[in-house]
């Protein structure tokens, strides 16, 4: 089993930043991708971010590109989403995923069997 605790949410004017973390425990030596979700109301989950635990080009929503950066230190298991300039859209509850599959597809929530309890993300325009 491989648990996640995400950190770092809160309330942040549009054009801010924030930076959440993800912090991996347990049989972290499984991992083979992590990715960040979003889930706003009323609004399904929706693919943010993945990355690759061992290197590789990360994946990024359209809706994020060029304002988000996902990144990963393996030494503390740890993977981040830094958020820039972000918009009232980008309000809603993020949470983090792992998988010990590969050759996924990695925006999909049906890959990842682990997740975080998410943290909450709030744009004020």
């Amino acid at each position: 089993q491989v648990q996640l605790v995400e950190s770092g949410g809160g309330l942040v004017q549009a054009g801010g930043s924030l930076r959440l973390s993800c912090a991996a425990s347990g049989r972290t030596y499984n991992i083979y991708h992590m990715g960040w979700f979003r889930q706003a109301p009323g609004k399904e989950r929706e693919f943010v971010a993945a990355i690759s635990w061992s290197g590789g080009s990360p994946y990024y929503a359209d809706s994020v590109k060029g304002r988000f950066t996902i990144s990963r230190d393996n030494a503390k298991n740890t993977v981040y989403l830094q958020m820039n300039s972000l918009k009232p859209e980008d309000t809603a509850v993020y949470y983090c995923a792992a998988t010990a599959r590969s050759g996924s597809d990695y925006t999909s929530m049906l890959t990842y069997p682990y997740w975080g309890q998410g943290t909450q993300v709030t744009v004020s325009s």
